[in-house]
């Protein structure tokens, strides 16, 4: 029996393309995949062989990128919360048009509420991705949310509280209170908490991240299953003038603010200014080149973009944000990180990838002088943390992320089946 799977995939393009490789898995074992997301999208969508669907605005998508609000977790949070429930309905009903009855799965993101509704409303069997392991509250060991920890020692009491008032006064306004307005328009009850537990319900719940990066907490979801990370597979080529560059002398340093941010001119100012100092050569990645110094040292390259499974294996280091799609692909090159995390989950990837000795941590405040140049140095001079890199980049060879998730999704679409064929008998 031919099957469907409607994706919605909400985010910039580190919370969206994850998705498109597990839709692009799927699609190759012979199902029908159609994915919904902004018309930024498009090309990429349609070049992996799946049907494309338009939600929202691409003009509107880019302008949110370039707010420097984007990258602060208070009103970056309040955008994303706008966003994500203006585009609740449209996404729902255009998902809507495109279901076959009794041969479709819907799969979401943390923020595909959209999606969600019509699950609710029609009695879909949805599927619920998360990209990092910060979405999953606990009592034990809390998330690092902030530049604080994990508040491992504290009472669970303590841990309880925190998140309840942080729901009150920063979640609930932004997210629960205008979503439920939508609900209450199409007839449905109100939730409470949304951020708390409503984002893990679902058929099957998957977090797209191996075991080892997060251990279990007692409190976590009993039906999460982790799949390992979904690793970008070989495929777009680097340019032939980064390719030039690379060959042309020692291994650079990457560095890339994300692909959600458009405002880094101090992060690339102060890099530059440590590569000139260190005389390390480097490869800046950032969408728009205004981000930078108007001139450059010659050791150094920019680059709009470029698919970082091809350009990580040829770096002595990378420095980045945090983002777990960058965070994992360090990882699986084997290459050393010096994080410096802004907002949302960053903080919480920062913390896990140094504890598997793989990362060097500075806060924005102290990314500058003597203190980057250490960490600098202690990137391309410790060999111990290299070796520690390399050691994670064997294990991480052994694991197949997308593959995991198409086993999961397709257990779900199995079960769909097989309700069918009861349902007729």
């Amino acid at each position: 029996m031919a099957s469907r799977v409607l994706i919605s995939a909400v985010g910039s393009r580190g919370d969206v393309e994850p998705l498109l490789r597990v839709g692009e898995g799927l699609r190759r074992r012979g199902h029908e995949v159609h994915v919904f997301a902004n018309p930024a999208f498009a090309a990429a969508v349609s070049g992996a062989g799946m049907v494309f669907r338009p939600i929202g605005e691409e003009a509107e998508h880019r302008q949110g990128l370039a707010d420097e609000r984007i990258t602060s977790s208070r009103p970056g949070l309040a955008m994303v919360a706008d966003a994500v429930v203006r585009m609740a309905r449209p996404t729902l009903e255009s998902m809507r048009a495109d279901v076959l009855k009794d041969r479709t799965l819907i799969v979401g993101t943390t923020f595909a509420f959209g999606a969600r509704l019509l699950c609710e409303l029609d009695r879909l069997p949805f599927a619920a991705v998360h990209l990092a392991p910060s979405v999953f509250r606990s009592e034990y060991e809390a998330p690092r949310l902030t530049p604080l920890g994990h508040f491992r020692h504290w009472p669970r009491r303590f841990k309880r509280g925190m998140f309840a008032a942080m729901d009150r006064r920063f979640l609930d306004p932004v997210f629960t209170a205008p979503f439920n307005v939508v609900r209450a328009d199409l007839g449905l009850a109100p939730v409470s908490r949304l951020m708390h537990g409503w984002i893990h319900e679902a058929a099957t719940l998957l977090g797209l991240f191996p075991a080892w990066l997060a251990e279990r907490q007692p409190d976590w979801p009993a039906a999460l299953v982790t799949t390992g990370f979904p690793l970008a597979r070989p495929g777009e080529a680097l340019s032939p003038e980064l390719d030039r560059f690379l060959d042309a002398g020692s291994l650079p340093i990457v560095f890339t603010a994300g692909t959600a941010n458009t405002s880094s001119r101090a992060f690339f100012d102060t890099s530059a200014a440590a590569c000139a100092r260190l005389g390390c050569r480097g490869v800046f990645v950032a969408a728009r080149r205004d981000q930078l110094p108007e001139r450059l040292p010659d050791t150094v390259m920019h680059v709009a973009r470029a698919p970082f499974d091809r350009l990580f294996p040829r770096a002595a280091a990378v420095v980045h944000h945090g983002g777990i799609g960058t965070t994992a692909q360090a990882m699986a090159s084997g290459i050393p990180q010096l994080i410096r995390p802004m907002a949302y989950d960053q903080f919480d990837n920062s913390s896990r990838a140094r504890r598997l000795g793989v990362a060097i941590e500075l806060l924005p405040r102290a990314y500058r002088g003597r203190r980057l140049d250490r960490a600098l140095h202690a990137l391309l001079g410790d060999d111990s943390l290299r070796r520690t890199c390399g050691e994670l980049s064997q294990r991480l060879t052994a694991e197949d992320g997308i593959e995991a998730a198409c086993d999961a999704l397709e257990g779900t679409l199995d079960s769909i089946y097989a309700a069918a064929r009861n349902s007729f008998s």
